[in-house]
């Protein structure tokens, strides 16, 4: 059986064009009630981070298994020009602003794979 991919619902403004997340049928920038649904671009770039270095409240948070680990959460830009706050899946915290991310899950909260920059060597 085939994996579906992870799509983000938006909304997009019929009225003034503005795309918003989450979905909504109203209109966060023109407030009229002209917003339909749209899927959002699966891929975006790291806008900006910050990394979980310690277990948040719980509840809501409910540690794994084999214990707390820090993990990177931020905003990623969408090439329809909004940011979706979400946690980045990463293994090297270093340098992830302008990374390119990959949607990979939507529930419980939007999640991206990360691979941050490698340097170029010069030679």
């Amino acid at each position: 059986m085939k994996r579906q991919q992870a799509v983000l619902q938006g909304s997009e403004c019929s009225t003034c064009g503005a795309v918003g997340f989450p979905a909504s049928e109203h209109c966060a920038r023109c407030a009229t009630p002209t917003a339909q649904p749209r899927e959002l671009s699966r891929e975006g770039t790291v806008w900006t981070y910050t990394v979980q270095q310690f277990a948040p409240k719980s509840p809501p948070y409910v540690p794994p298994p084999e214990g707390f680990s820090p993990f990177a959460v931020g905003f990623v830009e969408l090439p329809e020009g909004i940011r979706i706050s979400a946690i980045l899946d990463c293994e090297d915290f270093t340098d992830l602003t302008g990374a390119h991310a990959v949607l990979v899950a939507t529930e419980p909260v939007p999640r991206f794979a990360v691979k941050p920059h490698t340097e170029e060597v010069n030679g």
